[in-house]
């Protein structure tokens, strides 16, 4: 390998010329064949001193000086992106404020993660599509339940509820009231739909699946027992397609309700709180030891995912001879919200009011 040299200031010595640790090209045209430096500038490169560097332009120590800048540029890509990984850390682990945080969006209700499944949950959620239902007629008044089923104001009932009702005052989980008409009954269901007037933006309750249920499947009643607006009371579906008997008229369950013999139904052959009358009706039901009182009539059955499941109608509540109630003693019954989807259509063209 041949050496380069230049002259060095005075002294006239010749001194070895580096320039990064690699010699310089030679300061004469060099006869073939050329070596070629690996990474001395490649073509056009100009040395001190004014030589010339060897190799045609485009030949191979073209395409070896093309490769450099490639290779830097990945480089300093790689740089970035692990500067720019650190810095997203930095601000993630700051907007984090210690709590450890995964930094993950998180879409969700008014509903915590955590209460999915709970009562407390269920409640919050359902709560604003019940109402309570308030039915004035010759008879007296009386006060039921009702589940919102469209945002303008549709309210799946009982019939007994409403029959015969002069006059229907409705009032939401807000405290708002609205007056409300029968749209539509359906006797031989015990089942009745009513409008708002007037109403828009409601919360609709999601209807669910009856033939799903099983026996032992947690359940919320939600309704206005006694008037007490909104209360909420758990328990599970204790047995399934119970032939359940009720009152076809409204003015039946009213005077056993004054008398203070509460829903009268009758199951398995025997009467329960009170005589049901010639008019009455029978209908398969959900069995649920959920606690229900006179008021959660009309109200709503819901399973764990918020569901509608049934429309709570009847329950067994112990009186002695002087017409005193003893509450639910775990015999409540739902008519299956399947029963009331299949009879929706009825309902909205009047039914068989």
């Amino acid at each position: 390998m041949t050496d380069y040299y230049r002259r060095s200031g005075d002294e006239g010595q010749q001194q070895p010329y580096t320039t990064g640790g690699y010699p310089p090209p030679p300061t004469h045209e060099p006869t073939p064949p050329v070596t070629v430096w690996p990474g001395d500038g490649g073509a056009g490169y100009q040395p001190p001193g004014g030589g010339v560097q060897a190799g045609p332009v485009g030949g191979p120590a073209h395409r070896a000086r093309a490769k450099r800048p490639v290779a830097l540029i990945a480089a300093v890509a790689i740089v970035a992106a692990a500067i720019g990984g650190g810095a997203s850390v930095l601000v993630q682990r700051l907007t984090d404020n210690g709590t450890g945080g995964s930094g993950t969006g998180v879409t969700g209700t008014n509903v915590s993660q955590s209460s999915t499944g709970t009562v407390a949950g269920v409640a919050q959620a359902v709560s604003p599509s019940i109402v309570e239902i308030s039915a004035t007629s010759s008879a007296g008044q009386s006060t039921g339940s009702g589940v919102i089923i469209t945002g303008d104001g549709e309210i799946i009932t009982n019939n007994h509820v409403v029959s015969g009702a002069d006059s229907v005052k409705v009032r939401l989980s807000s405290g708002r009231t609205y007056t409300a008409k029968v749209v539509g009954t359906d006797p031989d269901k015990d089942l009745a739909l009513i409008k708002l007037a007037g109403a828009s933006g409601l919360k609709a309750a999601a209807l669910g699946d009856s033939s799903k249920v099983k026996v032992g499947d947690e359940v919320v009643a939600i309704g206005s027992p006694e008037g007490l607006t909104g209360t909420v009371t758990s328990g599970i579906v204790s047995a399934l397609n119970r032939d359940v008997t009720v009152a076809k008229q409204q003015d039946q369950g009213q005077q056993q309700q004054q008398q203070g013999g509460g829903w009268p139904f009758e199951f398995g052959g025997q009467q329960f709180n009170g005589d049901t009358g010639s008019s009455k009706t029978t209908y398969k039901a959900l069995q649920t030891d959920a606690s229900l009182n006179p008021g959660n009539s009309g109200g709503a059955l819901i399973n764990m995912n918020g569901e509608i499941i049934g429309i709570n109608s009847a329950m067994y509540s112990p009186s002695s001879g002087s017409g005193s109630t003893a509450g639910s003693v775990g015999l409540g019954f739902a008519i299956p919200v399947d029963t009331v989807k299949a009879d929706l259509d009825d309902l909205r063209s009047g039914g068989s009011s």
